[in-house]
């Protein structure tokens, strides 16, 4: 039985870390900074989320080419690239007050940062350091600690911008996502030991070959239909879950703390994924997640809205939030091997993005047309279901015990 790299405890610690500062960093200023900046400025919310939007969407386009790039090379340029985007982009937006500039910086330069930084780039290193009875497993754990960023940088974000304001919160995080680029150097050399074992795994296998047998198995594009859901869901809510609960009158630090309760939450909720995911078909939970999100948010509408159902909402949804990341990406690895990992989630992940997007910044176009999120919270329902049904029939078997590989060209 392969055995997990010596190197995979301290590249999953620092791996953990990276992940909770890019995760965290974005998370808070997709879920805070709207109201400020919006008001500040006099603008819609139609503004902001469309930065929002255009980062998920610049994140996802760049993440296949970053993937192949972490898998050809490792992560040290990219990780450092980066920490160096994050640190422009938020001091821009800062800096440069327009919707042009929170386009920018808020959008071009975020969407880049995180494509560095986060599951894709961190999932390449560690799924060819770990064993694949162990690989859903580290996912998980990697997984959580970008959930615990978010308990930790929302109320550090929220004490910044209720106490320097805004404009200069934005640079004091800044300057806590430099920390990302001395680590990026650390995970790449616990990277260059999985160099050897990933090109003797998968030696016969080209970028050309691995596309033609992703994009000719079924079960691809049923990964990639339920991952647009995961992004469409998540993004809606971290974007418009305060002003939502603003619009009904629910104290501004309630929204603040359900906010750090999913990051909380999620901690739990990817590990037990990762867990799970080692033991059980990954389709079947992935299934269960996706119905369980469709469960929780029609409970939530349905139920008087006070701080308690919302601290039992941002729980519930916690559990659930980022727990599809650790079983999509194992799936990815078990079906079609770890040699273009990074490239083949980054497909992937480019459909979540997608649904990002449209999460974000129809949230926005919705509520400025209509005064409410009632069809966004009906949509999100109703794609919940969708995915439980696409995932259901993904084969998990690996595609070379299928077919013949593709022939390298």
């Amino acid at each position: 039985m392969q055995k997990d790299n010596p190197y995979l405890i301290p590249a999953l610690v620092v791996a953990s870390i990276i992940l909770g500062i890019s995760m965290g960093t974005r998370n808070a200023f997709s879920g805070l900074w709207m109201q400020p900046i919006s008001i500040s400025q006099n603008w819609g919310r139609e503004v902001f989320s469309l930065a929002i939007a255009i980062s998920n969407i610049v994140w996802g386009v760049s993440q296949p080419f970053i993937g192949l790039l972490v898998d050809k090379r490792g992560p040290r340029a990219v990780v450092l690239f980066g920490a160096a985007c994050f640190a422009i982009g938020l001091v821009g937006v800062a800096t440069f007050t327009t919707p042009l500039g929170v386009n920018i910086f808020g959008g071009v330069f975020m969407g880049l940062a995180v494509s560095c930084s986060t599951y894709t780039v961190v999932y390449s290193v560690l799924g060819k350091l770990t064993s694949p009875a162990r690989r859903s497993w580290a996912f998980g754990i990697a997984a959580a600690a970008g959930s615990f960023g978010q308990f930790v940088m929302i109320p550090v974000s929220q004490y910044f911008i209720s106490n320097v304001g805004w404009m200069q919160a934005l640079m004091w995080v800044a300057a806590i996502t430099l920390a990302v680029a001395p680590l990026g150097w650390a995970l790449a050399n616990y990277g260059q030991s999985a160099q050897v074992a990933r090109n003797s795994a998968q030696h016969d296998v080209t970028v050309k070959s691995a596309l033609k047998e992703a994009f000719a198995d079924r079960s691809f594009l049923l990964l990639t239909l339920g991952y647009f859901v995961c992004g469409f869901q998540v993004v809606f809510i971290g974007a418009h879950l305060t002003p939502y609960l603003s619009d009904k009158a629910v104290a501004a630090d309630v929204g603040v703390v359900a906010l750090a309760l999913i990051g909380l939450f999620n901690v739990i909720g990817t590990y037990v994924a990762g867990v799970l995911g080692a033991r059980y078909p990954k389709r079947k939970i992935l299934a269960a997640i996706y119905l369980a999100r469709s469960v929780v948010i029609g409970v939530f509408l349905l139920m008087p809205l006070s701080p308690v159902t919302v601290y039992f909402f941002a729980a519930g949804i916690g559990m659930l939030w980022l727990s599809t990341v650790p079983p999509t990406n194992a799936l990815v690895a078990q079906i079609y091997g770890v040699k273009f990992l990074g490239m083949l989630a980054g497909i992937i992940f480019f459909s979540h993005q997608v649904g990002s997007f449209f999460g974000a910044w129809l949230g926005g176009r919705m509520f400025d047309a209509t005064g409410s999120y009632n069809v966004m919270w009906g949509i999100c329902i109703a794609l919940g279901v969708f995915a439980a049904l696409v995932h259901w029939p993904i084969d998990e078997r690996p595609v070379v015990d299928r077919t013949p590989r593709v022939a390298p060209t």
